[in-house]
């Protein structure tokens, strides 16, 4: 079969997705070492790709890195569940019920315009230096965006949905579980999955603040000693974090809701 390389939506069969993908890695990468071998930079201010790779082993094998990475991930599963816990339920509700919405959306879209680091001196201030200032700051970075594009997915329900189902006797909190959240539910899922990837553009930002672990404290640890390629380590490290996450949510996605993948 003849591939459409520039029809407007046309699918590609996995091999190609897959195949394509990989280029792109590639050539990133290619780029990148050809920069570093041009004599831009220093070598110790702009690192090659292989001694990136060498760095992260050294981190892995004698720093302890893998603690730093699993204190990260551990303040990004904890922040992100509570972010959900909260967004989850007002979300839907600000969707189902214009009323809750007209009450709550003028708070959360002026916080969605409040930049998330702004408040790490009242955190720090409230909360002191430890775990839970970070995880707070995690959550207020992600959980205006989620109570807002949760309620958007939900207000995308189809409204025959609703009307079939009060026709058929179903009253208000049947029709908000079984109908609205199920239909939504999907799109939940995926709205999830991309705000995850901004909760972790926020973790470094959370651990250079009087931090002794995660990725970010390893990051800030190497800069005093201008150690880039532990820095370009611990940014690889994150991106390929993200990567597996985003992973584990679009396999989710996929397990949970085959009936979307069937057409």
């Amino acid at each position: 079969m003849r591939i459409q390389w520039f029809e407007f939506q046309t699918p590609l069969p996995l091999i190609w997705r897959v195949t394509l993908g990989i280029c792109a890695w590639c050539v990133f990468i290619s780029i990148w070492y050809v920069a570093a071998s041009s004599n831009l930079a220093p070598e110790r201010l702009f690192p090659s790709p292989a001694n990136v790779i060498e760095a992260l082993i050294r981190l892995l094998t004698e720093d302890n890195f893998i603690i730093d990475i699993w204190a990260s991930i551990q303040r990004i599963f904890i922040s992100f569940s509570i972010a959900t816990f909260i967004a989850l339920p007002l979300g839907l509700a600000m969707g189902a019920f214009n009323s809750i919405h007209a009450f709550f959306n003028p708070l959360t879209s002026a916080f969605r315009y409040l930049p998330a680091p702004s408040f790490i001196p009242l955190l720090l201030m409230w909360l002191g230096t430890g775990n839970e200032q970070k995880i707070a700051l995690l959550v207020i970075g992600v959980v205006w965006f989620l109570i807002t594009l949760i309620a958007d997915n939900t207000t995308k329900v189809r409204a025959d949905f609703i009307d079939t189902a009060r026709t058929l006797g179903a009253d208000r909190r049947t029709i908000l579980w079984r109908v609205i959240f199920r239909s939504a539910l999907p799109d939940y899922v995926t709205t999830c999955r991309q705000m995850l990837a901004v909760s972790w553009t926020y973790l470094v930002i959370a651990e250079i603040v009087a931090s002794t672990d995660g990725i970010g404290a390893m990051m800030m640890r190497a800069k005093r000693f201008v150690h880039v390629d532990e820095i370009m380590a611990g940014i690889l490290v994150i991106g390929i974090l993200g990567l597996v996450f985003d992973g584990i949510f679009r396999l989710g996605h996929r397990l949970s809701f085959p009936y979307l993948y069937n057409t």
